[in-house]
């Protein structure tokens, strides 16, 4: 062969070598300032077509067989960001991607109908077949990632003698953005694996939670950390038309009124691992409702939902919350429905205040080994959440097993940093300080002391008032609590207390029985409300002047019983003493010959409640309420005065009935609501009838009449209704500077209604007033209702809510007060 012909031919297999050189790249994509995962982002080689998109952990795998020196990534919301890459080699590059600030450009609408809209009639018209909600039962083992961090922390706060500390401390940890990314300090981790389970007739729910490892700074690995960290409190259904998120309402893309809300573009089409689906992008109509922006992956076959990735914009009408999003992916279940899989959740919490720092919640649960339509019996969901005996005893192989996904290497230095924060003492002493503010307790070993309102009082009746409290903690006994406080008071020089009893007989269903006994200067409004002392209104109801008080003595025993789910009944027997402190007399006899001013009562009482959705959780030795979603709860009580037992002076019977319920309305906000009346029967004193509280404080407070005197009605017979309103951004999103402010339209209505039946309101001896005359020592309402009518604003500089009231009835008499305005501090977002 000529020479000429081997060089060519040695140039042509030395082109078809390189030609024949193979790229791969694999990385990661995450946002640079949470360092959460990027799913469903684009990589592409540039300047190719060489693609992929990331999975819902962040990660992808790109290959090619053609030159290429530089891989870009592109997902909405965020800047495009470009490297450089080695050719011809395998290698890991990651990425970490910068939110796009600006706001969306004007939509462009083309003639006839958009292609997406066909796409979401089909949606919803399959909504019922691929909801989890249409199931029988289903159930899963959950697993569940919860991470709290401080972020964002302003140069004032940087000043600080403990911060510099705690930074000089982890200087030599890696930033947990990691490198483009802003540091932050971890507070918080956990893991946790649980079943859940669901229940369509009734609508029932259970987790039982199997193994937690908390780890956080103030926070230990107690009862109500391993129930909280579970996946009860991170589910999330874009089924449902509307999605209660951080306490909001918000619309989903796919509700069944979607147009009123979003504006939906068909972009793209793709094989989603075996199913093709659609990709659609959606937008909110108006920026400052409670609604998403995002995409979402809808199937072709079943027009279901495989996956989205919805953001909450900054426009929206929410207070310190920077970003929120939510990641799910589905999949489908051989009934037909989807379930959950794999879901993400990140909240990134802004600054309060301008010299503090900020806040970063990520929450992951991954969900495994489905199982459906296997309804368990109804005493199975007694309890929203349960835990396994052994939730907290576990090693490190335990979740080398277990866990459905390895600890990334950011994680498990997450832990060696919350290690290492806890060994400081002064970051133990400021968590242990805003503990002690919340919960109004604070550990010191065996006993929790407090709470704090008892500490301390003033008033005219006690003078100056000094009192300590506490209460035993797990550590003593989990099936024992011994508590109480006691009070001296300098200018009545008596010593007043309370001490208790409980026995926890049952955590499963819960069941306790309490016995206690009290020393205590009392007033007349709060004999039939049950003010707890631990309680900012009982603390500031101990200063200035008393209304109407009495030192009483209480004997009482209480027993509690979960019957069913989201029922619960109480029995009480109490006697207590009444020796009045103020000019009060009753007639002891029908003639009205003969009077006292002490008494004693022995009641025997029922209590039954019934909240359908209301969650419970265990701290400890204490079974708290969060509260119920969406339906409403119902209470009846009856009480019986029995005579001649331990020197009862009355008979009596009382029956009390209400139902209250926080009704969530959409964009239109959300409203709470009471209906309650009640029936006394028996010849008594104005003392044991129903007095309904008022509120002479500048302050607002939820169960009290805001322009009624602190006690000034009374009745034998009741009716009342209650509603507050609070529109969120309704209304004032409409104009620019009321919406920039973010302000929020609050209106009130309560009406009270009773009467009083003319031998009860005789047993009361009259008194003379300022000037000579014999009155009553209260008031009745006669044929006209007490009605009062507030409006006003909130949310002034986050917090802040201020609301004028204007009394219509009732207004004779130079103490009563028409008009008048009530302020409240509130974090709300």
């Amino acid at each position: 062969m000529p020479l000429k012909g081997i060089c060519v031919l040695l140039i042509c297999l030395c082109a078809n070598c390189v030609w024949a050189q193979t790229t791969v790249v694999s990385g990661k994509v995450t946002e640079a300032a949470t360092g959460s995962p990027i799913p469903f982002a684009n990589v592409v080689f540039t300047g190719t077509e060489i693609g992929t998109i990331t999975d819902f952990d962040g990660n992808f795998t790109l290959t090619a067989n053609v030159p290429v020196d530089s891989l870009e990534v592109r997902y909405i919301g965020f800047l495009k960001r470009t490297k450089p890459i080695a050719y011809g080699v395998e290698q890991v590059v990651s990425f970490q991607l910068d939110e796009d600030i600006q706001t969306l450009g004007e939509v462009v609408v083309y003639a006839g109908e958009n292609p997406a809209w066909p796409i979401m009639r089909q949606v919803v018209a399959n909504k019922k077949a691929n909801d989890k909600r249409s199931l029988d039962a289903f159930e899963y083992e959950a697993y569940t990632k919860v991470e709290f961090d401080v972020d964002n922390i302003s140069g004032f706060l940087q000043k600080w003698k403990l911060v510099k500390k705690v930074s000089g401390v982890l200087d030599s940890i890696q930033q947990i953005a990691g490198e483009d990314g802003n540091p932050v300090f971890p507070i918080f981790i956990s893991e946790a694996i649980s079943r859940y389970y669901y229940k369509k007739d009734p609508i029932l729910k259970h987790e039982h939670v199997l193994k937690t490892k908390v780890s956080g700074v103030g926070i230990t690995d107690g009862t109500l950390s391993s129930q909280v960290v579970g996946a009860t409190f991170q589910e999330y259904n874009f089924y449902q038309n509307w999605l209660n998120i951080v306490t909001k309402e918000f619309v989903s893309p796919i509700a069944d009124g979607w147009r009123i809300y979003y504006n939906v573009f068909l972009e793209d089409s793709a094989y989603i691992a075996d199913d093709f689906c659609y990709r659609i992008d959606f937008y909110p109509k108006r920026p400052q409702d409670l609604a998403f922006t995002g995409t979402m992956w809808i199937t072709k076959e079943d027009f279901a939902l495989k996956r989205i990735d919805a953001s909450v914009p900054k426009e929206v009408n929410l207070n310190f919350i920077e970003k929120l999003k939510i990641q799910q992916d589905l999949i489908q279940t051989e009934a037909g429905p989807w379930l959950p899989e794999k879901t993400r959740v990140v909240v990134d919490v802004s600054q309060v205040l301008k010299h503090t720092a900020g806040f970063l919640a990520k929450f992951y649960i991954s969900t495994e080994d489905h199982v459906i339509n296997d309804p368990k019996p109804n005493k199975f969901y007694l309890n929203p959440v349960s835990l396994d005996e052994n939730v907290r005893m576990h090693d490190e192989a335990y979740w080398q097993e277990h866990r459905h996904d390895s600890l990334t290497a950011t994680e498990l230095n997450v832990f060696d940093m919350i290690d290492t924060l806890k060994k400081i003492s002064a970051v133990k002493r400021y968590m242990d300080l805003a503990k002690f503010a919340v919960n109004g307790y604070h550990k010191v070993g065996p006993i929790d002391i407090g709470p704090y309102p008892t500490f301390i009082g003033n008033n005219d009746v006690e003078g100056f008032r000094l009192g300590f409290g506490g209460r035993t903690n797990l550590s003593v006994s989990d099936k024992w609590i011994v508590g109480g406080h006691f009070g001296y008071g300098f200018e009545d020089e008596e010593w007043k207390y309370r001490g208790y009893v409980e026995r926890i007989l049952s955590r499963q269903p819960w069941t306790t029985l309490r016995v206690e006994h009290q020393k205590e200067v009392e007033q007349v409004w709060l004999l039939n409300q049950q003010v707890e002392p631990n309680g900012l209104f009982y603390g500031i109801s101990r200063f200035g002047s008393l209304i109407q008080p009495f030192m009483i003595h209480k004997s009482q025993l209480t027993f509690y019983r979960q019957m069913a789910p989201g029922f619960g009944s109480t029995l009480r027997l109490k006697q207590e003493r009444f020796n009045p402190l103020f000019d009060f007399q009753y007639y002891t006899d029908y003639e009205r010959s003969e009077t006292s001013s002490a008494y004693d009562v022995s009641e025997v009482a029922v209590k039954l409640r019934y909240a359908k959705d209301e969650l419970f959780v265990v701290n400890d030795n204490e079974r708290l309420s969060l509260g119920t979603v969406r339906w409403p709860a119902f209470n009846l009580e009856y009480v019986y005065g029995m005579p001649n037992v331990v020197g009862s002076d009355f008979e009596y019977h009382k029956i009390q009935a209400s139902i209250e319920q926080e009704q969530k309305m959409g964009l239109l906000g959300k409203a709470k609501i009471k209906l309650g009346g009640g029936y006394a029967a028996g010849n008594v004193p104005y003392t044991l009838l129903f007095n309904p509280i008022g509120n002479q404080t500048p302050f607002y407070v939820d169960f009290a009449y805001s322009m009624m005197n602190y006690f000034e009605f009374s009745s034998d017979r009741y009716v009342e209704f209650r509603y507050r309103h609070s529109f969120e951004g309704f209304v004032l999103n409409t104009i620019p500077l009321m919406k920039r402010l973010k302000l929020r339209l609050i209106g009130s209505a309560n009406v009270f209604y009773g009467s009083l039946n003319e031998k009860n309101r005789q047993k009361t001896v009259p008194v003379t007033n300022i000037q000579g005359d014999q009155v009553y020592p209260f008031k009745t309402l006669g044929q006209t209702p007490y009605i009062e009518l507030g409006y006003g604003v909130e949310n002034i500089f986050k917090v802040i809510s201020v609301e004028a009231f204007h009394r219509l009835t009732h207004l004779k008499g130079e103490d009563v007060r028409s008009f008048g305005l009530k302020f409240n501090i509130e974090f709300t977002l």
